[in-house]
């Protein structure tokens, strides 16, 4: 896969790293002598591109055309949204993402602009802080499908109201699936007989709700959680 990327921080730094050691292509574009700098310490020659952001040139040379994905993660929105538009409708990349900085110019960054997926890393780090302040035993592993489901693991303590119980009497929300059971260093496949016990970590797939919903059965009755 060929992904551009756009603006040369640490972020893309990271960004580039991880996606270079799976074997992809990739190009950061990056026009401040500075960073450019910093960006040769850190990154092979070849995957930097100098130039102007917004000159069509520089863009042609970078290899638009020919990419699959474009994340534009400047430390401007005009920048980043401008970036996207021209690469959807320009250059018909297929996948863009923008970086969010300033929260309230998160409402411009959606398909007028060209824009598949917004990070927003403001409400994404408030979103974690409150999840971890809330769901107690409960750990978020994976964000899925921008961040609307989680892939979570809960370890069911003494006294949870779960514990003894069948799947299928619990009443768990539909859009809320259990993917595994881990029981004294077995994996117990859950169908809707399957019981659960004191210690079993169970390991599902649910959105906002499914996860209140675990919080509630999964939860020490005493009302004393650890957080992990």
């Amino acid at each position: 896969m060929f992904v551009l990327i756009a603006g040369g921080g640490r972020t893309s730094v990271y960004l580039a790293r991880m996606l270079l050691k799976q074997d992809h292509t990739v190009r950061v574009l990056e026009s401040r002598e500075e960073v450019l700098a910093s960006l040769h310490r850190d990154l092979p020659t070849e995957v930097i591109v100098q130039g102007n952001l917004l000159d069509p040139l520089v863009l042609d040379h970078a290899g638009f055309s020919k990419a699959d994905v474009f994340a534009a993660v400047t430390t401007h929105d005009e920048d980043n949204l401008v970036l996207c538009y021209i690469a959807r409708h320009k250059y018909q990349v297929g996948r863009t993402i923008a970086r969010v900085n300033n929260p309230r110019n998160a409402w411009l960054f959606d398909e007028k602009f060209g824009v598949d997926v917004p990070v927003n890393q403001a409400e994404i780090i408030s979103r974690l802080i409150v999840e971890e302040m809330s769901m107690g035993d409960m750990m978020t592993l994976l964000k899925l499908r921008k961040g609307n489901f989680a892939l979570i693991e809960e370890k069911i303590p003494p006294g949870a109201l779960a514990i003894g119980k069948a799947i299928r009497d619990l009443n768990l929300p539909s859009q809320c699936i259990l993917a595994a059971i881990f029981r004294r260093g077995q994996v117990v496949m859950p169908h809707g007989d399957t019981t659960f016990e004191q210690g079993d970590e169970v390991l599902a797939i649910t959105d906002n709700e499914g996860a209140e919903q675990f919080q509630k059965l999964f939860s020490s009755t005493n009302g004393k959680n650890n957080h992990h």
